[in-house]
């Protein structure tokens, strides 16, 4: 039997930030995925986490902890899909360290991915935007920092990890205008003129921000960092401010990826160009955008007026006189 606390330790500390150089996001998203995993083997076979060797995670207890998250955490497919990445990831390492559990790490590689549902993006009306970047309030400091948040959430359609993540020098004010150096996904950067409106918002939280000692943009009210949970908490209460002006947004679950989703559509419909959302989305393959194709209706009504429809010849059902039916003999079976 093999400890598995040394390998997994080897794993998230040297081969994921040194060896692979995964961005922070990465081996937090992995390290998570093991959390779970080790939580769930822990219960089921009623041993500390710490007293777990790499041969209890085989692939019936792989499969048992997929099927776990989805019945009792409620996790969709792909979240589902993404853990089962982070496990195959660390068999793959494992197979130079322990040569003699190949044939467990290869039953573990062989399951499968579960298919997703190929489903149309979520994103908010130009009223429903409206409406969420005038429900905070600028009299107070909260409603200062959810507006600059919000307006550059919709405007430079940001990830919630590139909101949080933003920092005090990744900004450069051009008089009114600002440009935002974006810290993306697979250490990818990208820099977003924004406009004056944007960087108006920007200006006025940073005049009352203060001198904290985090260097991040956006602050909570102990002045630390951001969290993905504190983004989503702001989004639920003004979205209940906005209810009441636009009752639209009732029926809606707004997160930071559905600003994410309706800035692709803004730029979509403003250049009709796909290209180009993908350039200001941070997206490494066109192919990613396509789905804001897909979920823009106005794509679909330019396509309904360039088409003819094809013509039918004319005509009308009748239906019998019921009197003259009722007298028709019945048809007898053959």
């Amino acid at each position: 039997m093999n400890p598995i606390a040394p390998h997994i330790t080897a794993f998230l500390r040297e081969r994921l930030p040194l060896e692979r150089r995964a961005s922070q996001n990465t081996c937090d998203a992995y390290a998570y995925s093991f959390q779970l995993l080790f939580g769930f083997a822990s219960l089921r076979l009623g041993i500390p986490p710490s007293d777990l060797q790499f041969e209890h995670v085989d692939a019936p207890l792989v499969m048992a902890f997929l099927d776990h998250l989805q019945t009792q955490r409620a996790n969709s497919p792909r979240t589902r899909n993404l853990r089962l990445a982070a496990i195959k990831s660390f068999m793959r390492f494992m197979e130079y360290r322990l040569p003699s559990a190949l044939d467990q790490i290869r039953r573990v590689l062989a399951c499968p991915k579960m298919r997703t549902d190929g489903r149309v993006v979520h994103f908010l009306s130009p009223q429903e935007q409206k409406a969420m970047l005038d429900a905070p309030d600028p009299r107070t400091r909260a409603g200062t920092r959810d507006r600059a948040l919000c307006h550059l959430a919709v405007a430079g359609g940001l990830r919630v990890s590139e909101l949080i993540s933003l920092r005090l020098d990744d900004l450069t004010f051009r008089g009114r205008y600002v440009d935002v150096r974006v810290h993306g996904k697979g250490r990818k950067e990208r820099v977003l003129p924004l406009w004056k409106e944007v960087g108006d918002s920007l200006r006025a939280w940073l005049a009352i921000r203060g001198n904290a000692n985090a260097p991040e943009v956006f602050l909570n009210a102990r002045n630390e960092p951001l969290t993905r949970s504190g983004v989503a908490f702001i989004l639920r209460r003004n979205q209940a401010v906005a209810l009441g002006v636009c009752q639209s947004l009732g029926g809606k679950h707004v997160s930071p990826h559905v600003l994410r989703h309706s800035c692709g559509i803004n730029v979509l419909n403003a250049t009709g160009d796909i290209r180009k959302v993908a350039l200001w989305l941070g997206h490494e393959q066109t192919a990613t955008s396509e789905i804001y194709v897909a979920g823009d209706p106005s794509q679909k009504l330019e396509i309904l007026k360039a088409m003819v429809p094809p013509s039918l010849r004319p005509g009308k059902f009748s239906p019998p006189d019921a009197l003259i039916a009722s007298l028709k003999p019945a048809q007898k079976p053959r």
